[in-house]
């Protein structure tokens, strides 16, 4: 089986829980298609670059899956005609990278700097 990286970006209405579900779908998807998927990240509401079909907004998810051709081919004929899904790619990788992803590296990293004690007291 090959190994892909999968951001998915869903419109701005949705809420994050219907995100999730849309991530839990695709699982589910690939499941049944001989596949599996070793980590799913949701990256949260982000601000896109540019808009698309009128969205500023929109919910980001990183998929890593291991799974044969014809099951990834439909998992992305069902996102071309989801009408939540406004942007979505697939990328074949050598090797899955399981570690948490610079993005949320940085906002776990943020996190913790906001709870750290500051120097010079209070």
């Amino acid at each position: 089986m090959a190994l892909y990286e999968h951001v998915v970006i869903s419109r701005q209405d949705i809420s994050p829980q219907q995100a999730e579900a849309l991530n839990d779908q695709l699982k589910h998807l690939i499941e049944e298609g001989g596949g599996t998927v070793a980590k799913i990240e949701y990256w949260g509401l982000r601000n896109l670059t540019y808009r698309i079909k009128k969205n500023r907004k929109g919910h980001y998810s990183l998929l890593a899956i291991d799974a044969p051709a014809p099951a990834v081919k439909e998992m992305e004929r069902l996102l071309s005609i989801n009408e939540d899904v406004l942007r979505y790619i697939t990328v074949r990788v050598e090797e899955l990278d399981l570690e948490l992803s610079p993005i949320l590296a940085r906002r776990d990293r943020e996190r913790r700097d906001d709870f750290a004690p500051k120097e010079g007291g209070f």
